[in-house]
């Protein structure tokens, strides 16, 4: 197995509104589905923790990671209307 030393991650955390916990991760596949056909994808998977959501991705470069924000703009923008990004670690 080749070790990732080298590659550009992202760690977007969001606080779920309160009710909204189950939509948000409905809409999981979704974004699952659409990086999946990203060439320059590592790595991408959610973890939940209350109201809280950890998203932990990985890209060969940061050109891999600005196409994936390109590829998910759509979905991100209507998860931000019952979620709030919180934090960010690049």
């Amino acid at each position: 197995m080749k070790p990732l030393s080298h590659f550009v991650s992202l760690h977007p955390y969001f606080k779920v509104h309160p009710g909204k916990i189950e939509a948000f991760k409905a809409g999981f596949p979704a974004f699952v589905e659409k990086t999946a056909s990203e060439e320059k994808n590592l790595f991408y998977g959610f973890t939940v923790n209350g109201d809280e959501v950890f998203c932990r991705e990985g890209y060969t470069d940061a050109e891999g990671l600005l196409a994936h924000l390109d590829n998910i703009g759509a979905l991100l923008a209507e998860a931000l209307e019952i979620a709030d990004l919180i934090r960010i670690e690049v």
